[in-house]
């Protein structure tokens, strides 16, 4: 008989669906970049959450899964209103006024409010390297912000001000990702990953029909280039990596998972020095540095000395017994 070929072990399944959501949503930033010189934010998150909407209704027919259980719901409306939506469209303004690595520095921020709210709705610990660690990476926030403001044109016009803007709305967008996240880890419990992933981008995508006159208008006078990036977010970005993305939720604790994000400022800073040509100050990678540290301090464990060592050994009176 010939040995039947081995499947994937979950475990390996789970590595490889967070690896290539981190990868997607580095390279999501550079692609906001680029479209959002041309389509206006609520414009490109419509665009965006319509075309990954057609993917994930194909993938549901395909895989014929229905409606998702009157359960998963409420995590759905909230993930699709406030993370589909509301963090498409913060995002999308924001990189309009900031670069992308300090955007990807800032949202980031994210894990750590996510531990926050998990504490807080979820009853898991809140450790006091948490707490500190939420305290570099806040100061790290205002180097950033500080950094942004002093490079930003000293004209009356702007003084600064759309880059401290800039800097409010990718922190807005971090706490908008987090609070989706600690919505849709409970639905996982009565659907499936897809299901939830698809009900959640429609319904972001029906919150984000207000915007349809102004995507009609200006897909148009689009050039190609920035129609293709806006295509590529809806299918790459959105449906494929949110949809690996909750495979790995469903499987995974979500500060654990939330972790695993970190390495996205650093790819994101590879991929927009390569392709938009642009280098964060040296401010803003000091302040890039603080908030990654303050994350890592957030989620270091110290180690437990192995058994062996912390057993007493026994004393000759007890060895002659």
């Amino acid at each position: 008989m010939k040995p039947r070929l081995r499947l994937l072990s979950p475990p390996v399944l789970t590595l490889g669906a967070v690896s290539f959501t981190v990868l997607a949503w580095a390279s999501a930033f550079v692609s906001i970049r680029s479209a959002g010189e041309v389509y206006s934010p609520g414009a490109l998150a419509l665009g965006r959450l319509l075309t990954a909407s057609l993917v994930l209704v194909a993938l549901l027919l395909i895989r014929r899964e229905g409606l998702p259980p009157r359960g998963a719901w409420r995590g759905i409306v909230v993930s699709g209103v406030v993370w589909f939506f509301g963090y498409t469209v913060m995002l999308n303004w924001g990189e309009r006024l900031v670069d992308a690595g300090t955007a990807s520095l800032l949202v980031n921020i994210g894990p750590i409010l996510m531990a926050l709210l998990a504490a807080r709705l979820l009853g898991e610990a809140l450790p006091p390297r948490l707490l500190a660690g939420m305290g570099v990476s806040f100061a790290g926030a205002v180097v950033v912000g500080l950094s942004m403001s002093s490079a930003a044109p000293s004209d009356a016009s702007s003084n600064g001000s759309t880059s401290v803007l800039g800097v409010v709305l990718c922190l807005l967008a971090a706490v908008a990702y987090a609070t989706g996240v600690i919505a849709q880890k409970p639905a996982l419990s009565f659907g499936s990953p897809l299901q939830i992933t698809a009900y959640s981008c429609l319904t972001g995508a029906v919150v984000c029909l207000p915007f349809a006159g102004q995507l009609v208008a200006e897909v148009p006078r689009a050039p190609l280039s920035a129609t293709l990036n806006m295509v590529y977010l809806g299918v790459v970005p959105t449906a494929l990596a949110f949809t690996t993305w909750t495979y790995a939720l469903a499987r995974m604790p979500a500060g654990k998972l939330g972790a695993t994000t970190y390495a996205v400022p650093a790819i994101v800073v590879l991929l927009s020095w390569a392709l938009l040509g642009e280098v964060p100050a040296w401010l803003t990678l000091l302040g890039g540095a603080l908030c990654l540290a303050g994350v890592a301090v957030s989620r270091h464990r110290p180690t437990t000395p192995p058994a062996s060592a912390t057993t007493p050994s026994p004393t000759p009176v007890e060895e002659t017994r």
